[in-house]
C-alpha cells in the first residue's frame, strides 16, 4: 500500500504509510495544528482516524493476498484512550484477527515513541461483501 491508495479523508489529517511490516501497512501522522485537541495534545478522533485507517489498511492487505477484493463496512468501532498523544509523530498498525465471507474483527494500536506503550487501542467489525 502506498499513500496513493488512501482515501481522501486520511490524506486530509496528513496521514501517509511509513513502511509495511509483516504484510501490514504501519501508518503515521505527524502533529499540526490540523489534529490539535487540547493545547499540546493530539485529538481523540485523529488517533481514532489514525487507527480506523490502520485497520482498512491491514484488512485490504489480508483480502489482497487472499484475492479476495470486498467492499468494506465498518459496523462497530471501540476504542480505548489509554494515554495522551503529544507533539509528535504518532504511529498506527493494523492487525487482522478474523476475515471470514461476511465480516472481519480487526485490532489496532497506536503509539508514539515507544510502541510497547500504546496511547489507544481500537477493535472494529467490519462487514464484507462482493466488490464491484
Amino acid at each position: 500500500m502506498n499513500g496513493g491508495d488512501l482515501p481522501p479523508y486520511a490524506r486530509a489529517l496528513g496521514i501517509e504509510v511509513d513502511h509495511d511490516e509483516d504484510g501490514n501497512p504501519v501508518l503515521f501522522v505527524d502533529f499540526s495544528e490540523r489534529i490539535l485537541g487540547r493545547p499540546g495534545f493530539l485529538h481523540g478522533g485523529a488517533m481514532s482516524g489514525l487507527m480506523e485507517m490502520a485497520a482498512v489498511a491491514a484488512l485490504r492487505a489480508e483480502l489482497e493476498r487472499r484475492g479476495e477484493p470486498a467492499r468494506l463496512k465498518p459496523v462497530n468501532v471501540q476504542v480505548e484512550f489509554m494515554r495522551g498523544g503529544t507533539a509528535q509523530r504518532t504511529f498506527a498498525m493494523g492487525t487482522v484477527t478474523r476475515a471470514g465471507r461476511r465480516v472481519a474483527l480487526v485490532n489496532a494500536e497506536c503509539w508514539q515513541d515507544d510502541r510497547r506503550k500504546p496511547i489507544a487501542l481500537a477493535q472494529m467489525k467490519i462487514l464484507l461483501s462482493a466488490a464491484e
